[in-house]
């Protein structure tokens, strides 16, 4: 066999036992764009493939809990911390956070953005019945929705389909739904940043620090999941959390506006 068919037939072999693993992030982190920025200099850096795995926090978990992915990218603290007390993930590391807001239509007919605080916000919304869409999927967003109605004193269960939507979906079709209704919305300020088919809706609401929206990475636990690369979690976690990608994560910006703070601790 000649050295050029030799150096062919190793290039193959070499690409095919490529490093790689699989990643669950939620659908606002992946609507963001900025997996698309960390993504090349992952693969530059580490010579490492992560394959993401696009859903909801909540499936995130699921997915984490059977086993299927080697990590998580997501942002429900109290689900997060049930996943590793239940010896699913073996640690929690916080890389970055943005905020959460309400978006609605330009005229704000709730008048939602008169509030200071967000419960009230959604009280105007609810009292005033105007056309409200949920995602509605169990998603670190979708969670945190629910739980300022109830803080808010009221249960969405129990809302009319005539004005609350759930649309079971992620948050930029979600976005989408709004902006075809013309409808209020809860969303992640980077994924509506990011959103290109606003229409006739605006920011209506900000600045709560109950909205604050921290993301967490989360390594599936080895002794659960034997199968699973938890030498390359760690491995893409220490760069998440290094110097290079913490100041990546900080100039990443749409419009002029910075999506996401890093606030990852350094081993």
């Amino acid at each position: 066999m000649s050295l050029l068919i030799s150096f062919f037939y190793l290039s193959i072999l070499n690409s095919s036992f490529a490093a790689d693993m699989k990643l669950a992030v939620t659908t606002s982190f992946h609507n963001s764009g900025l997996s698309d920025v960390l993504l090349p200099e992952i693969k530059k850096d580490l010579e490492l493939d992560v394959h993401l795995i696009v859903v909801g926090t909540g499936q995130a978990l699921k997915l984490g809990r059977a086993g299927d992915v080697d990590a998580i990218l997501v942002h429900s603290k109290k689900a997060e911390e049930e996943f590793i007390r239940q010896g699913y993930g073996s640690h929690r590391r916080e890389i970055m956070f943005n905020d959460f807001i309400l978006i609605g239509p330009v005229a704000d007919p709730a008048q939602a953005a008169q509030h200071e605080l967000a419960v009230s916000a959604l009280r105007a919304i609810e009292k005033a019945r105007k056309l409200f869409v949920s995602r509605g999927d169990d998603s670190g967003t979708n969670r945190k929705e629910i739980a300022l109605w109830l803080a808010a004193g009221l249960d969405p269960a129990e809302f009319p389909a005539s004005w609350y939507r759930a649309a079971g979906a992620g948050m930029g079709a979600t976005l989408n739904t709004a902006s075809a209704m013309n409808a209020y919305a809860f969303t992640d300020r980077a994924s509506w940043l990011n959103f290109k088919n606003k229409g006739n809706l605006a920011l209506v609401f900000e600045g709560d620090p109950i909205l604050f929206n921290q993301y967490s990475y989360i390594p599936v636990d080895i002794d659960r999941h034997p199968h699973t690369k938890y030498e390359l979690a760690t491995k893409l976690e220490e760069w998440l959390a290094s110097d290079k990608a913490q100041a990546m994560i900080a100039k990443y910006e749409i419009a002029g506006q910075q999506l996401f703070t890093p606030n990852a601790t350094i081993d």
